[in-house]
């Protein structure tokens, strides 16, 4: 009971010293703990005691740091630091909090992340949601997002990786589009349509079928293309040309029969994954676990 007595005593003194000093003065100390500047006095005198030191030199107009005094004060300020964030950590456990920085491509974020986002923020009030819509990629490692939402294969880094889902490739077409240039039966009708592609550098203007066992590219051709899915879905839809992308990207058009899969039967059946990527490790801070665990209970719904 006495070495626990004892170890209060030193906390309160780290607290009481630091607080000496940053406000100036005992009277100005004692307002901030509650305390009487005597009693503010006497403690700083049984700490100074208790030591064998003389952490301040007192005077009628201000209060100096001795040399044991300073590092005193920075000891302190260390450990009152550090058990700040042990606590902060320990609170974050039950009602995660701070703010939060996303990063999603413009498609995939804007049709699948941003919809859950008012149950995430409704499920922990106390998180401040900051999210980005970009195709570029940010540098998570560098701080520019806690949490970025990627596609494919994944380079090598010190980040944490998360499989969320994945989601397969469609070929789809409007039935107006279909009704005046007629349904392709098999990959190399596709050479008599307006087929609608990526403008990636790395996107090249091939898509992969299977037949009879045997996988194969087949070059195609068209007059738009466009940087994400959403927007070639959108093409589509309009009637401008086949299109094959994310089956994301066109679900919600396609249980509505607006748009209409073709050339099912010839599908490889390729997918993307789809990764949380973040610092992860003992300090991960809580609000990106749950945010993280969000997105791999719910994603997979939004990504089919």
């Amino acid at each position: 009971m006495e070495a626990k007595t004892a170890r209060e005593d030193r906390a309160r003194s780290l607290e009481l010293f630091a607080t000496v000093v940053g406000e100036g003065s005992f009277s100005a100390a004692g307002r901030r703990l509650g305390l009487t500047p005597s009693a503010v006095s006497r403690a700083i005198d049984r700490l100074e005691e208790r030591l064998g030191v003389r952490l301040l030199l007192r005077s009628t107009r201000a209060l100096t740091l001795t040399a044991e005094g300073h590092a005193y004060l920075c000891g302190a300020r260390r450990i009152l630091a550090d058990l700040d964030d042990v606590e902060q950590e320990i609170a974050d456990q039950g009602a995660p909090r701070g703010r939060l920085r996303i990063s999603a491509a413009l498609s995939h974020g804007r049709l699948c992340v941003v919809p859950l986002l008012g149950e995430f923020v409704q499920r922990y009030p106390h998180i401040v949601v900051d999210i980005g819509l970009t195709d570029a990629l940010v540098d998570v490692a560098a701080g520019q997002a806690d949490v970025a939402v990627r596609f494919g294969p994944l380079a090598d880094s010190p980040l944490t990786a998360r499989k969320l889902g994945e989601t397969r490739r469609v070929i789809v077409a409007s039935p107006a589009y279909l009704a005046r240039h007629g349904t392709p039966q098999v990959p190399e009708d596709l050479h008599g349509h307006n087929c609608l592609g990526f403008n990636f550098r790395r996107a090249e203007p091939i898509w992969p079928f299977r037949k009879e066992g045997r996988d194969y590219v087949l070059s195609v051709t068209g007059n738009i293309e466009a940087n994400n899915g959403e927007t070639l879905g959108q093409l589509a839809l309009a009637g401008a040309g086949i299109t094959r992308v994310g089956a994301f990207s066109v679900a919600r058009e396609i249980a509505s029969g607006q748009l209409v899969p073709i050339l099912e039967t010839f599908n490889p059946g390729d997918v993307e994954t789809i990764h949380a990527v973040f610092v992860g490790g003992a300090n991960t801070p809580a609000r990106v676990r749950v945010f993280v665990d969000y997105l791999a209970e719910r994603l997979p719904i939004q990504s089919l």
